[in-house]
């Protein structure tokens, strides 16, 4: 069983920083494709970006692309999400999540664990 936290949401302006954590518990994150999905009110759970098991490959939305960057440290059992030049339409609720089966870890189906969200507000 994997429990994953997230921490790093906050308050930020438009054009601000924030780097996004999922740290895990339970088997090592190595041996699974993790993706970061974020769900505004009353909108569905959208794909933002995912990291293969190796780290080698990674997938990104258009919206965040050239904005957002997922890494992951296999010493420390952690995946972030960094997210510069934020903007308005970035707000929502920001979910890690763990695939033991990697196919396009594009589709929240995909993924066996989820965090419990952490929130991301940026002002205009």
């Amino acid at each position: 069983q994997v429990q994953l936290v997230e921490s790093g949401g906050g308050l930020v302006q438009a054009g601000g920083s924030l780097r996004l954590s999922c740290a895990a518990s339970g088997p090592t994150l190595s041996n699974y494709g993790m993706g970061w999905f974020r769900q505004a009110p009353g909108t569905e759970r959208e794909f933002v970006s995912a990291i293969s098991r190796s780290g080698v490959s990674t997938s990104t939305a258009d919206s965040v692309k050239g904005r957002f960057t997922i890494s992951r440290d296999k010493v420390k059992n952690t995946v972030y999400l960094q997210m510069n030049n934020l903007k308005p339409e970035d707000t929502a609720v920001y979910y890690c999540a763990a695939a033991r089966y990697t196919f396009t870890l594009r589709a929240p189906g995909e993924y066996d664990y989820w965090g419990q969200g952490t929130q991301v507000t940026v002002s205009s």
